[in-house]
């Protein structure tokens, strides 16, 4: 469901910066040379730009030169570390999409198997997207299930699905955000909202997940027998 944006402080914005600036130094060498790098740049040129023409009000225009140059190596690196970290974890293509902008409505692990093999059912205006993450073999068959199982509530509406990974026919995680944003907007707002109830319906129906049960779920032999005795 999509989540109504909350207000956020001065303080906790720049928190916020704190924390993806430790991260990204963290994944990635090149961060802090390549953003040392952005602000001395612009900052020379304009100190040498006011020493030849005398013209101080080069001044204010380069440090908004040099805040701009920072913000944006801290964009492009802090995303490409963001998916280096993302690279096979379980639900990162939910998370992700979870975060991007504009009106996207995830229902994350919609289906799922006790492998942790999962996929997420994501609404927008390009229609019903499905994202499966896990064992390419037996994510084809849970895709195929969930197709079947939404084929009932969605009518006409476009429906995609993508197996997230790195081999060959899979949508590595790296690209997801821009494949989605060059799909068409082929639903409005109002048949956003009226697909969201018919599949917010559907999903309120409890699934039991696909595979074998782990051993340290299962009840100790001869429990059920001892139950049927009673």
């Amino acid at each position: 469901m999509a989540k109504p944006q909350e207000k956020v402080s001065f303080r906790e914005r720049l928190k916020q910066i704190g924390q993806v600036f430790a991260f990204t130094a963290k994944q990635d060498k090149w961060f802090v040379p390549l953003l040392v790098a952005a602000v001395l740049l612009p900052l020379s040129l304009t100190v040498l730009v006011v020493l030849l023409t005398g013209g101080w009000f080069w001044l204010p225009v380069g440090i908004m030169l040099t805040l701009l140059a920072a913000v944006i190596v801290l964009n492009l690196r802090s995303n490409a570390a963001m998916m280096n970290a993302a690279e096979g974890q379980p639900g990162a293509a939910a998370s992700l999409i979870e975060n991007m902008r504009g009106d996207w409505r995830v229902r994350p692990a919609a289906a799922s198997t006790t492998q942790f093999d999962m996929v997420h059912v994501v609404l927008g205006r390009p229609g019903v997207i499905l994202l499966a993450e896990g064992n390419p073999q037996r994510v084809r068959g849970l895709l195929g299930q969930e197709k079947k199982r939404l084929a009932k509530v969605i009518g006409n509406a476009p429906l995609y699905d993508y197996v997230i990974g790195t081999e060959e026919g899979q949508l590595a995680i790296r690209k997801l955000r821009s494949t989605l944003m060059r799909l068409p907007r082929n639903l409005t707002g109002k048949d956003v909202n009226s697909l969201d109830k018919r599949l917010g319906a559907l999903m309120a129906r409890p699934q039991m997940p696909k595979g074998a049960i782990p051993k340290n779920m299962r009840p100790p032999k001869g429990q059920f027998r001892q139950q049927r005795q009673r």
